[in-house]
């Protein structure tokens, strides 16, 4: 037997419920004549007649109510079936996922709320990730938009934005300043996040500790920033972080400029640009615009 098409089991539980052609094919949004020829058409496909027609309308063969259980059952699946596919279709359309790090805090967030005011149709998923990490999802396409350290890998495309610099995160009540970095190094540890999750950063502090012959041994605290930021303010040490962190900096947290300046590096925005997504598009030109 061919398959049924969803219309003609629309016009078979309209006939049923009403027991009339006419209310029917109003019901259905379709002719009196059109709901006649689904009927037969379906008759036609079951073998046998679903209907006994009279003077007063309409009613279920024997045959017609055994189907009719089957055939309501089959329609709310096919209603539910389309409902939860469009909802996923338009989920998976509508989507903007966008990763960021301690260089482009201030920004990303302020960037993500303008988008949504001129998109609200679309979601936005923003998540914390390491420059490494996000380069990773970006090539494997489970990240939409990366706000990175640069270079990104040749297969990303990217544009710089700003360029950050190293800054000494110390205890607000210690007497550390620019003159005296050496100080703080012999009064305090140098903490540091762990290496393995934010190794570009303990590279520049190792670059900046050795350009400047200081004496210092980094020690390993925490995986993330607040957690360091929360320990110096504590004076539990010091340590070497992004100047960005001035946009989150907690009580009891000074920053001291670093006379060496010279180590800096390239912050940026990068996207997978062989994969499409229109969404994506419409975020970086705005960005476009802001950072210009």
């Amino acid at each position: 037997m061919k398959g049924i098409d969803i219309k003609l089991l629309r016009a078979f539980i309209a006939l049923a419920d009403t027991g009339n052609y006419h209310r029917a094919a109003q019901k259905i949004f379709i002719t009196q004549p059109a709901l006649s020829k689904q009927i037969k058409a379906l008759e036609e496909l079951t073998g046998g007649p679903l209907f006994q027609r009279g003077r007063h309308g309409a009613s279920l063969t024997p045959a017609g109510t055994l189907l009719y259980p089957k055939a309501t059952a089959l329609l709310q699946s096919h209603f539910i079936f389309m409902r939860e596919a469009q909802e996923i279709c338009h989920r998976s359309r509508e989507k903007l996922t966008l990763g960021f790090g301690i260089s482009s805090f201030a920004t990303v967030p302020v960037w993500m709320n303008q988008y949504r005011r001129q998109f609200p149709q679309c979601e936005v998923v923003i998540n914390f990730l390491p420059s490494i990490i996000q380069t990773k999802m970006l090539l494997e396409g489970s990240l939409d938009i990366g706000f990175i350290r640069l270079p990104a890998v040749e297969a990303l495309t990217s544009k710089m934005i700003y360029t950050e610099k190293l800054i000494l995160a110390v205890p607000a009540e210690s007497h550390i300043e620019a003159d005296n970095i050496q100080d703080a190094f012999l009064s305090f540890p140098l903490l540091q996040p762990e290496p393995s999750v934010n190794p570009c950063l303990a590279g520049q502090a190792a670059l900046f500790l050795k350009n400047n012959s200081f004496n210092a041994e980094p020690v390993s605290v925490t995986n993330d920033m607040s957690t360091l930021l929360a320990l110096i303010a504590g004076s539990n040490g010091v340590a070497i972080v992004p100047e960005s962190v001035r946009h989150f900096l907690p009580a009891g947290v000074r920053l001291v400029a670093l006379s060496d300046n010279s180590i800096q590096w390239e912050i940026g925005v990068a996207w997978n640009a062989k994969i499409a997504q229109p969404r994506r598009d419409d975020f970086l030109q705005m960005v476009s615009v802001k950072a210009c």
